[in-house]
């Protein structure tokens, strides 16, 4: 494995100095995983709302949504976000179910 080089830039010191709040580390595949669900997770979240008025599609993304990005904030130990993902899932869960029955 070869290092990395260094390209120049205009500001060494700080470059120096904001290094140290730097952690250069690779992702485990199941990192990237949750990585690339997460953000399928999101955009079926952020097109949920506009998908309500149509038969309740929204809800459903709404659900997908939950379910793709919970294993990205898993991984990561964010776990306001963890029960953000939850409190969806039982919300809209019932949300479904009430429509239904």
């Amino acid at each position: 494995m070869s290092k990395k080089k260094k390209l120049p830039t205009n500001y060494p010191i700080l470059n120096k100095m904001f290094s140290v709040f730097v952690l250069d580390k690779k992702l485990t595949p199941l990192e990237r995983l949750g990585n690339r669900l997460g953000y399928m997770g999101s955009a079926f979240i952020m097109m949920s709302p506009y998908l309500l008025p149509y038969d309740n599609i929204g809800a459903y993304t709404y659900l997908l949504g939950a379910v793709f990005s919970l294993p990205q904030v898993w991984i990561a130990k964010q776990w306001n976000l963890v029960m953000i993902n939850l409190n969806l899932l039982l919300g809209y869960g019932l949300y479904i179910y009430n429509s239904i029955y």
